[in-house]
């Protein structure tokens, strides 16, 4: 059987999809933004280690701290209720979550009063050139699931590069360790051209990844048009064949 020959469920997203995502990736980087340019972008870790952080292996630590720190960055804003970026809700999503946080903005539309996005943060080091190559993003039954159940789905990747280093306490005369963001991308993956993903078929029923989470160009497509490109990648892999897209198919109900 070819993958042409299936009587696929086709999702159709909202008229205005497009002009959503754009308002929440738009509002989302200002956020970053207005934090690094204020100096709220740094996280201080109190040692007490005289010759401060064991730098050759800190960015195994950095970026789950970098990442808590755009989450509560968030969570700090929405509880502003005047807030310039409308955003009106934050909540950390469990740690098996597809993403990190979801957002949720004050926006009418054609889909509601408010503009739900699952955030997937990706903290990389500036400082180090493989750093942000390849990173897994999502498994492919798992979003190519949530588009089917809602066409209007948001997942949104940001990127956030940061760099470490140390500086003395002068209250203890002991070295701390500062993580500071230092440069920000936030994209919708929908919109993220085809060059740019890959797919891994590790792991389960493999994932989505971005070849290099720094350098990433975006096209318009529809969301039935990125779930063929998820099926085409899928497809592809030499791991993977049209029987075992038919069995995700029908256990996921992507086919009527």
């Amino acid at each position: 059987m070819k993958y042409e020959d299936f009587d696929f469920k086709i999702p159709t997203e909202s008229a205005d999809y497009k002009e959503a995502s754009c308002f929440v990736i738009s509002s989302i980087e200002e956020i970053i933004k207005e934090a690094i340019e204020t100096g709220k972008n740094k996280i201080i870790i109190n040692t007490n280690l005289k010759n401060g952080l064991p730098m050759e292996n800190i960015n195994k630590i950095a970026g789950p701290f970098v990442e808590a720190w755009a989450g509560e960055l968030f969570e700090s804003i929405a509880l502003d209720e005047n807030n310039k970026w409308s955003l009106v809700h934050s909540e950390a999503c469990s740690r098996l979550g597809m993403a990190d946080i979801i957002l949720q903005f004050k926006k009418e539309s054609t889909f509601g009063s408010v503009i739900s996005a699952n955030v997937d943060s990706k903290a990389t080091a500036e400082d180090l050139e493989k750093s942000g190559k390849s990173p897994n993003i999502t498994s492919f039954a798992r979003i190519r699931t949530a588009y089917v159940e809602d066409a209007d789905f948001m997942f949104v990747i940001l990127s956030l590069k940061h760099k470490v280093f140390c500086q003395k306490n002068r209250e203890t005369n002991l070295m701390d360790g500062v993580m500071e963001v230092v440069k920000y991308n936030a994209y919708d993956i929908k919109y993220i051209s085809d060059s740019d993903l890959s797919y891994n078929p590790a792991l389960g029923t493999g994932q989505i990844q971005i070849k290099d989470i720094h350098y990433v160009s975006t096209v318009d497509r529809t969301t039935w048009e990125f779930c063929q490109l998820l099926d085409s990648k899928y497809l592809t892999s030499s791991k993977r064949s049209i029987e075992d897209w038919k069995q995700l198919a029908i256990s996921y109900k992507w086919i009527k």
